[in-house]
C-alpha cells in the first residue's frame, strides 16, 4: 500500500509548505507548521455544487440602484447577549463564540435556545457531551428545553442532512472543532477539518436561511483555534473573558457584520446558570468607606456603553537596580511613556519607584482615555493624598504633555453623573455645549494644568 503523501499547513494563516519550516513563509509565524495529508485526486472528493458560489451570478449594479434595508433581528430572551450581538441574531447570520473551557459557552448557549425555543424552530448539535449531559445541565439549570430539539454528532454530512430535513431558524454547533468531514482523512480539529466544515456550514446558512451559532476552542494563548480563516468568513465573533474563579463573565464583540464591534455584555454565574448584569459599572468600583491614596475613577467606552471602572495605582521605593513596572487590565508600554510624559512635563520623577498599575474588576481598557486617569492616580500614590470624593476623569495624555479629547464624551459625563460623581476632569475639546446637571466641569489642556487645579480642590 502506498504511504499517503502529506505536507504542512500553517495554523494561523493556512498556507502550506512541501516541508516542514520553523516560520511559515506566509504569515511569519513561528511553531504553526502542522502536518496534513494530502488527499489522493479523485479519492471521494466534492461535488461541483459543494464549491459554487453561493448565490447566481449578479449583473453589475450602480451602488446608488440597489436599496439599503435593515437587516430584520431577533431576541435570545437574553438582553445582555442581545446587545452584544447588536440588538439580536439575524437569519442566515454565522456567529462564533470562544473562550476558556468552563467559562460558560455552552451554558449561555443553552439558556438562549430554551428560550428562542418557545417561538421558533431551534436544534442544538453537540460534538463534546451525550445527549444525557446535556438534559442534566438543562435541569440543572431549570430552563424550560421541552421544545429544543437535539443531536449529538459529530461528522458533518448528517449534521448537513439533519439541517437539511428539520430546517430549524437556529442551530448551534458545539464546537466546530470536533467535527469531521468523510471528504478529508486528516483528524477532527486540523486545520484542513475546521477551515472545510466552516465553510460548509457557512454556505449552509447564507442559502438556506438558517442562523448558525458555532463554539469555537482556544489556544494556550487565548487565541482561537484552527485557522485564521475561520474568523474571516463568519459574520459575526464573540469573546468570553473572565476568570474561572470569579463569577462575572464579559463577553465581547470582536467583529461583527450587522452591528458594532468591541460591545460588551456582563454577566454574572450563578446556580442557575448566566445572569445579565444592569449595572456593570457597579463591578468594578471598589467599596471604600473613605476615599483612599492611589486611587482614580475614569469612564471607559466599550462600544456603545460607558463604564465606570477604577485605576488604582501603587508607588513605592524600589529596592533592585531597576524599578519595576507593572500594569494588569492596561498596556504596559503604555506606562512607560505615560511615567515619561510625567517627569519631562510635570516634573515628578518615578525613575527610582515601583509602579504598579491595576484596573479593578478584572476589565481590560484598551481605548488611550485611561491615560489621565492613570496618571493622577499615580501621583495620589506618591503623595498619599486622595482624591476629592465624586471626582471622575478620563482623556488621553500626547508625548507632548497635551490632554486630547476622548469620542463620546458627552455620554461619558452622563453615566458619570447617574452613578452620583460631581465632579469631572476631562479635556478642554469634550466640555459639552448644556451643562451636565448636578456635574462641575474642570477643562484642562495640559498635564501641568490639571496637576495645578486639582491641587486647587485637595
Amino acid at each position: 500500500m502506498a504511504k499517503a503523501k502529506t505536507n504542512y499547513t500553517c495554523s494561523e494563516c493556512g498556507g502550506t509548505s512541501s516541508k516542514w519550516t520553523g516560520q511559515c513563509a506566509a504569515c511569519q509565524q513561528w511553531n504553526t507548521m502542522v502536518e496534513t495529508v494530502i488527499e489522493a485526486p479523485g479519492a471521494n472528493r466534492f461535488s461541483q455544487s459543494a464549491h459554487q458560489a453561493l448565490a447566481q451570478t449578479a449583473p453589475v449594479l450602480s451602488l446608488k440602484d440597489i436599496e439599503a434595508l435593515d437587516v430584520p433581528r431577533f431576541g435570545t430572551g437574553i438582553e445582555e447577549f442581545d446587545r452584544v450581538l447588536g440588538g439580536g441574531l439575524v437569519a442566515g447570520g454565522v456567529v462564533l463564540i470562544g473562550g476558556d473551557p468552563g467559562i460558560g459557552k455552552s451554558t449561555l448557549l443553552l439558556q438562549a435556545l430554551a428560550n428562542m425555543a418557545q417561538l421558533k424552530s431551534v436544534l442544538y448539535v453537540s460534538g463534546e457531551e451525550s445527549g444525557a449531559q446535556i438534559a442534566l445541565r438543562a435541569k440543572r439549570l431549570a430552563v424550560d428545553a421541552h421544545e429544543l430539539k437535539l443531536q449529538a454528532e459529530i461528522q458533518l454530512e448528517k449534521i448537513l442532512n439533519t439541517l437539511h430535513e428539520l430546517k430549524p431558524q437556529v442551530a448551534v454547533i458545539d464546537s466546530i472543532q470536533t467535527l469531521y468531514s468523510d471528504a478529508l482523512s486528516s483528524a477532527p480539529g486540523s486545520v484542513a477539518q475546521v477551515r472545510e466544515c466552516a465553510a460548509q456550514l457557512t454556505r449552509m446558512a447564507k442559502q438556506s436561511g438558517v442562523t448558525i451559532i458555532l463554539v469555537g476552542h482556544v489556544t494556550k494563548e487565548g487565541a482561537l483555534a484552527g485557522p485564521r480563516v475561520l474568523e474571516h468568513i463568519v459574520d459575526t465573533v464573540l469573546y468570553f473573558e473572565g476568570d474561572n474563579h470569579s463569577s462575572f463573565r464579559l463577553v465581547r464583540a470582536i467583529k461583527n457584520r450587522f452591528g458594532a464591534v468591541n460591545e460588551l455584555g456582563v454577566f454574572a454565574m450563578t446556580d442557575k446558570g448566566l445572569k445579565g448584569v444592569s449595572n456593570p459599572s457597579a463591578l468594578f468600583l471598589s467599596q471604600h468607606d473613605n476615599q483612599v491614596p492611589g486611587s482614580c475613577v475614569m469612564v471607559t467606552q466599550e462600544g456603545t456603553r460607558p463604564l465606570l471602572v477604577e485605576i488604582q495605582a501603587l508607588v513605592d521605593a524600589s529596592h533592585l537596580p531597576n524599578a519595576r513596572r507593572l500594569s494588569v487590565g492596561l498596556e504596559q508600554n503604555r506606562l512607560a511613556m505615560l511615567l515619561a510624559v510625567l517627569h519631562r512635563h510635570a516634573g515628578i520623577a518615578a525613575f527610582d519607584q515601583d509602579v504598579f498599575i491595576n484596573a479593578v474588576g478584572g476589565v481590560k481598557i484598551t481605548e488611550p482615555a485611561a491615560d489621565l486617569a492613570v496618571l493622577l492616580a499615580i501621583n495620589s500614590s506618591m503623595r498619599n493624598k486622595a482624591l476629592p470624593r465624586g471626582f471622575v476623569v478620563f482623556g488621553e495624555v500626547g508625548l507632548a504633555g497635551e490632554i486630547r479629547p476622548a469620542p463620546r464624551g458627552q455620554e461619558r459625563l452622563r453615566e458619570a453623573a447617574k452613578l452620583g460623581f460631581s465632579i469631572a476632569m476631562i479635556p478642554k475639546a469634550n466640555v459639552p455645549k448644556q451643562p451636565v446637571e448636578g456635574m462641575t466641569i474642570i477643562a484642562v489642556e495640559r498635564i501641568d494644568d490639571a496637576f495645578s487645579r486639582l491641587r486647587e480642590l485637595q
